[in-house]
């Protein structure tokens, strides 16, 4: 049970000592439930809303992070990724509250897509936003997700207006998100926002299929090779016109 009234949380899994998602070493809390369906995602499994994950205390979540305090150093600290984290908005924010308190820095890894008031306050609790943007391209991005791209826009132009720091984040998929026209519009719409701290490309990988497989769910994408080092060097090459600070994972 947690403690104080707040509600628990439905986890799918974690990861103690992640080096991908956010500055330092970074305790990962991955969150179930997405209200999109990207064809590569690689954790199709926290997809459903229920899935496996466990309800969990916000209390444990707590303890843990604060016993991995020691480790964090002066840039790491917790990351709550998914699945879609901000569809338990409501819940995570008395935890962030206590994740602050107790002098943690959170990141939250998201795809912007989901917006109401429990979102908008617990994006103003968070020290540093990872926003995946799949596609500039709203009629391509509706062909990877299935959902639009107006939402995650509008998050992105409300974290920029309202001061909050953010990585942009972009998977290079060949054929589907690789367009030159694409890298460049990305390049024009975000170019100039002063808040987002650093750009990450992150090439198109397959380390999830296998999941798909035991899920007995058909990989769209099958057939998909991943980035050749020339295409990885041509989409380098175009947006780091636009972004000094981008980095390929």
């Amino acid at each position: 049970m947690a403690s104080s009234g707040e509600k628990c949380l439905r986890v799918h899994s974690y990861e103690s000592m992640g080096t991908f998602d956010g500055p330092g070493l970074r305790y990962v809390v991955f969150l179930q439930g997405c209200p999109f369906r990207c064809l590569y995602c690689a954790n199709p499994d926290t997809i459903d809303a229920v899935g496996e994950s466990k309800v969990t205390s916000p209390d444990y979540i707590v303890e843990q992070a604060v016993s991995m305090k020691p480790f964090f150093g002066k840039r790491g600290g917790i990351t709550f990724s998914g699945g879609e984290p901000t569809m338990q908005a409501e819940a995570l924010i008395p935890l962030f509250r206590r994740l602050r308190d107790a002098g943690i820095h959170i990141c939250i890894d998201t795809n912007g897509g989901i917006w109401n008031k429990h979102v908008e306050e617990l994006l103003g609790l968070t020290d540093l936003v990872l926003l995946d943007v799949k596609e500039i391209n709203n009629e391509r991005h509706e062909a990877i997700t299935a959902r639009p791209n107006t939402q995650t826009l509008r998050t992105a132009e409300w974290l920029e207006q309202n001061g909050r720091p953010f990585w942009l984040r972009y998977v290079l998929v060949p054929g589907l998100s690789d367009a030159e026209a694409d890298l460049r519009a990305l390049g024009e719409h975000f170019g100039k926002y002063k808040n987002i701290q650093r750009v990450e490309l992150l090439p198109y990988h397959t380390l999830g299929v296998h999941k798909y497989e035991a899920m007995g769910w058909e990989y769209k994408l099958a057939g998909t090779k991943e980035n050749t080092p020339q295409q990885l060097e041509t989409a380098e090459r175009i947006l780091r016109e636009y972004f000094p600070q981008l980095v390929v994972n």
